[in-house]
């Protein structure tokens, strides 16, 4: 389904979704493109815009260059500019800048790193800033790597065939 300018959607099951603007309520849609987007209440596999706003959805694949994240779950979101406020992503990369405000990442990668009460498996920043907690820094992740490395060589020689 394609849309034209200024269309809004709601309660609906979508499978394709284009459009320059696309607003869309309380649905669950497969794919959406398109330049602003807006979702309030909506479940997505994958959606790419330039500007994507999620307030209380829950997507699998979010990439966009302006992404905001309100109250929703984003399992991978990849954008130049990430705002999440209250949300869960398990992997967040950025180009420049990632705002993270009471929320919950699980790898959170960006040039520069603005959080507030944040909980984080492992962040990676050239610059971090705010209260953020985590799980490894580089020492304990270095470490992690080596063990797993070392186990992963050890059984690869115990499985070997002669």
């Amino acid at each position: 389904m394609k849309v034209k300018k200024g269309k809004e959607i709601e309660k609906s099951d979508i499978e394709f979704l284009e459009g320059e603007f696309v607003k869309v309520n309380q649905s669950t849609i497969r794919s959406v493109e398109g330049s602003h987007i807006e979702l309030q209440q909506v479940g997505a596999l994958s959606i790419d815009g330039e500007k994507v706003e999620v307030i209380q959805g829950a997507t699998a694949l979010l990439k966009g260059n302006e992404v905001n994240l309100n109250q929703s779950i984003s399992t991978v979101t990849a954008a130049d500019k990430v705002s999440i406020n209250y949300s869960l992503s398990p992997v967040t990369i950025s180009r420049e800048n990632a705002v993270s405000n009471r929320s919950a990442v699980g790898i959170i990668a960006a040039k520069e790193i603005k959080s507030e009460n944040t909980s984080a498996f492992m962040v990676i920043g050239n610059k971090v800033e705010g209260n953020i907690t985590t799980l490894l820094d580089w020492k304990s992740a270095l470490a992690l790597g080596s063990v797993l490395g070392g186990l992963w060589g050890f059984f690869s020689l115990l499985t070997r065939k002669k």
